[in-house]
C-alpha cells in the first residue's frame, strides 16, 4: 500500500454509479495510456429483463492503478479508512500523498515526463470483494443497460475508442 498523512481527505463521488452490493463484478482493461473500469450498478429497475445496468468508467490520461485487495472485510486496514472509506461506494482523495508521491519519485528526470505537470487525481472505488484504485487527469462514467454476458465486449469496446 501506501502512507497518508494528514492533508488526504476523501471526498465521495456522487456523480458515478454506486457499484452493486452484492456481486459487482468489476472488469479493468488498461494499456499505457488509456483505462476503463466497468463494474454493475446497483439494481435499480426498471430494465428488461435480459439486461442489467453496466457502469462503465473511463479514465483520461491514467497514470498508474491498482486493483486488489483489500475487499470490504479488510476495508479497515486500508490507509485511509479512518477518513471514512467504506465499501461499495466511490471517492475522490484530496491533496493525495499517493499523488504527491509518484510525482516525487519521477521528478529525477532532467526534463520531467509531460504527465508530471498536469494535475492528477486519485480516485478509489470500493467493491464487495476488492478495491481498485487509480491516479489520472480526469474520469468519464456512463451505465448502459446490457446482456448479462456482454460485460467484457463492451468495456473492450469503450477502450477501443479511447483516443490516446
Amino acid at each position: 500500500m501506501y502512507l497518508v498523512d494528514e492533508l488526504d481527505a476523501l471526498v465521495k463521488l456522487t456523480n458515478v454509479p454506486r457499484p452493486d452490493y452484492g456481486a459487482p463484478c468489476p472488469i479493468v482493461i488498461a494499456d499505457e495510456g488509456r483505462l476503463v473500469l466497468s463494474y454493475w450498478e446497483i439494481d435499480q429497475p426498471p430494465y428488461k429483463a435480459t439486461t442489467a445496468a453496466l457502469a462503465l468508467v473511463s479514465f483520461v490520461n491514467p497514470y498508474m492503478h491498482m486493483f486488489g485487495p483489500p475487499d470490504e472485510d479488510g476495508i479497515s486496514g486500508h490507509p485511509l479508512a479512518n477518513r471514512g472509506l467504506y465499501p461499495c461506494s466511490a471517492f475522490r482523495v484530496e491533496h493525495s500523498s499517493l499523488v504527491r508521491r509518484l510525482l516525487e519519485t519521477n521528478s529525477v528526470h532532467e526534463v520531467p515526463a509531460p504527465k508530471a505537470s498536469e494535475p492528477l487525481q486519485h480516485y478509489i472505488f470500493t467493491f464487495h470483494d476488492s478495491t481498485f484504485e487509480c491516479v489520472a487527469g480526469a474520469m468519464e462514467s456512463q451505465v448502459e443497460c446490457v446482456g448479462l454476458d456482454e460485460e467484457h465486449a463492451r468495456t473492450l469496446q469503450l477502450l477501443k475508442s479511447r483516443v490516446l
